[in-house]
């Protein structure tokens, strides 16, 4: 709060009708609508500088810029503007790293693995794009195609693209993927050796096969 990083809602600074207005605001950013909060910054650097406050209004000409650069890193070819998700996946003996792009409105705003990441990761989220596209290939596509489209009401197209935009986008995803594997493999592992491992250690410490649940 002193540092201007946040408006203090713990200590009642800020009245819960507001703070949700933010929350709201926020969640509008990140799904790529910059309009509202570039307005808004505009105004607030404006009024800064009728006041002669200009250490205030090139605070805001700052955030305007920054607003900005994230805008054109999501930008993208998409004449029809549809929902699409890219999905690729990068695989080092057990290890593997997937990525999911997301494009809304035809905006970029995210940066058995495959076939198993799908089953879970479409589970676990109430939205369905009109298309996925992936890096290759996966088992059980029909039955997953037809599994979706049930969750979402209508056609879900899932392709494997081959060339022009569409390829480049799940090449870049999977680049990514790779690039995640390589730097954070070590804090993979360590992560695995505090929760799998641990719960493999401590089956074999209790001399069983394996240990499936645990309640504390």
């Amino acid at each position: 709060y002193h540092i201007k990083q946040c408006n203090a809602p713990c200590q009642g600074y800020i009245s819960q009708e507001d703070y949700k207005k933010q929350v709201e605001g926020l969640l509008d950013f990140l799904n790529g609508n910059h309009k509202e909060i570039l307005k808004e910054l505009r105004q607030k650097m404006l009024s800064a500088s009728e006041k002669m406050d200009f250490e205030e209004a090139a605070q805001y000409r700052d955030l305007i810029q920054s607003v900005e650069k994230i805008g054109e890193r999501q930008k993208m070819t998409d004449q029809h503007k549809e929902d699409k998700d890219i999905i690729a996946a990068a695989m080092e003996g057990e290890d593997a790293v997937t990525q999911v792009f997301f494009v809304r409105d035809g905006k970029l705003i995210g940066k058995g693995v495959l076939s198993s990441f799908l089953k879970q990761f479409y589970a676990g989220t109430p939205f369905i794009p009109k298309e996925i596209m992936l890096q290759e290939e996966v088992e059980d596509l029909e039955l997953i195609s037809q599994w979706l489209e049930k969750k979402k009401g209508q056609k879900v197209r899932i392709a494997v693209p081959k060339k022009g935009t569409k390829e480049k986008l799940v090449e870049l995803a999977y680049q990514n993927a790779q690039m995640v594997l390589q730097r954070d493999r070590e804090r993979i592992k360590r992560e695995e050796g505090r929760t799998i491992g641990a719960v493999k250690e401590i089956a074999e410490l209790l001399g069983l096969k394996e240990v499936n649940r645990i309640e504390a």
